[in-house]
């Protein structure tokens, strides 16, 4: 949306909080959904030329590594961590509640590996997830991605260029 004068707040939260460390086998979780889901997902990200995608067997808990993300926000460093995220869970096969993994994708993002593990399990950084999960509770918010425009303007889930740029004018966003 180069277009807009826009800022975006990228803020990770639970989408399912419920999952308990180790995670849950994707067809336990969703029963037949699971294989629905993984072709959609594959269809999707086809659409916008990835085809390489390695779907997790398991939903992991991603408290662990959205406390990194914290991290690295803090750290001027959350959009690379983010792409190295993404990366490890969609392409590489990575468990991102693994410490050998969460390291390496630290590592990636150029975030010091040790320091990153231990803010994974830090308390303050347990509860910015937590506020955020509220947050997003409160506002709605129940698919990912979503974006919220002004507060109160929201849109769920990944939408054609034309859906965003209309919320955003709708939220009194400026062309450039």
């Amino acid at each position: 949306m180069k277009e807009y004068q826009l800022s975006f707040d990228w803020r990770g939260f639970e989408l399912h909080p419920e999952t308990p460390e180790g995670g849950i086998e994707m067809s336990r979780r969703f029963g037949a959904r699971a294989e629905q889901m993984r072709d959609r997902i594959t269809q999707f990200a086809a659409s916008f030329g990835v085809h390489d995608l390695n779907h997790p067997e398991r939903l992991p808990n991603t408290r662990r590594a959205l406390a990194i993300g914290e991290l690295a926000r803090d750290r001027g460093l959350l959009h690379p961590y983010r792409e190295s995220a993404m990366q490890a869970h969609w392409r590489d096969g990575m468990d991102l509640e693994k410490d050998k993994d969460l390291a390496a994708i630290a590592r990636r993002a150029g975030l010091d590996p040790g320091e990153a593990l231990a803010a994974s399990r830090d308390p303050a950084y347990l509860k910015r997830i937590d506020a955020i999960r509220e947050e997003a509770h409160a506002l709605g918010v129940d698919g990912i991605p979503t974006f919220v425009f002004s507060g109160d303007t929201a849109v769920v889930g990944c939408q054609p260029y034309p859906i965003l740029a209309g919320a955003a004018e709708e939220a009194g966003a400026q062309k450039k």
